[in-house]
């Protein structure tokens, strides 16, 4: 009886410890939430706090809270337009994205030919190029598109897809990170399927279509969630190529209400709201592929 004293007092003490160490871990990861949520929640506030009253009360809500920011964001802020702007630029990237991005990194995976490799890695050594110096050759790329704005066969005489939803597009039609990801996936996949396919008579197509597609939901996801926020978020890009209020995207109608040297910060914080609210869904209703994908995608291959 005397023996096992000692031993069970460490374990307690062991237990302890783990308790501890577990509670100071809950109490950090606490700390960091409400310090990420915090900002989010002061624009909440000011989204419903009257314009005139911004930042003269210091409470966390409004004691008058209102909508008119939102209808000002909608109507004043050009915001609507630019919505819709941002909402056709994103479903295209998203669908080419899924298309091209998706083909590419199957056959980088499961088709292999000669300089293959060489192929891939000059590809994705264009990552690393910032996307400052990509502006002025994809800005001349887009003005010189033949047969559009008025230019003639050799691209010249007119300005081709500038100020347009069409040369908003160009730099989102394909994402050279999610083909990298898109491979990872693949290559961690058995190759006996395709092998099986092939011998029944099965074409390349028909075994990407009907057998490694349908189980690649979430890097498919993935894809298309990085496709889709890279649209909205985006604010340099549009800023080059947008010169009116028919191309310009959400990012841009923000940045309306801070300009004439009168920040709008109400009507700002529910114009905010108003253009965080589609990637939260999206990401909200993709959240478990997402994740799959990313971690199948980052460590298999």
């Amino acid at each position: 009886m005397t023996d096992t004293l000692p031993i069970d007092h460490q374990r307690k003490r062991r237990f302890s410890r783990a308790e501890r160490g577990r509670a100071l871990n809950i109490t950090v990861l606490l700390i960091a939430t409400l310090m990420v949520l915090f900002p989010f929640l002061w624009m909440i506030s000011l989204a419903f706090t009257p314009a005139q009253e911004a930042f003269r009360d210091v409470s966390l809500w409004p004691s008058n809270p209102t909508l008119e920011n939102f209808v000002t964001a909608l109507t004043v802020g050009n915001l609507s337009r630019a919505f819709v702007n941002s909402a056709v630029v994103a479903l295209v990237a998203v669908l080419t994205n899924c298309l091209f991005t998706v083909s590419a990194g199957y056959a980088f995976a499961h088709l292999p030919f000669r300089g293959s490799n060489v192929v891939f890695y000059c590809l994705l050594a264009t990552a690393a190029i910032p996307v400052a110096v990509t502006l002025i050759p994809l800005f001349l790329m887009a003005s010189s598109i033949p047969f559009a704005g008025g230019n003639d066969a050799l691209g010249r005489g007119g300005s081709g897809l500038i100020d347009t939803l069409g040369g908003l597009s160009i730099p989102y039609l394909v994402g050279t990170m999610s083909i990298f990801l898109v491979r990872q996936f693949f290559l961690g996949m058995s190759r006996d399927l395709a092998e099986a396919a092939r011998i029944d008579g099965a074409s390349e197509l028909r075994i990407f279509w009907s057998i490694y597609l349908p189980i690649s939901r979430p890097i498919v996801a993935v894809v298309a969630i990085f496709a889709f926020t890279g649209v909205w978020d985006d604010l340099l890009w549009p800023l080059v190529v947008s010169s009116s209020a028919r191309s310009q995207t959400v990012q841009l109608a923000l940045t309306g209400f801070t300009q004439s040297g009168n920040i709008q910060y109400a009507p700002l914080m529910a114009a905010a709201i108003i253009v965080t609210i589609p990637v939260l869904l999206v990401f909200l209703f993709n959240q478990r592929h997402f994740i799959s994908g990313l971690s199948e995608g980052a460590v298999k291959g």
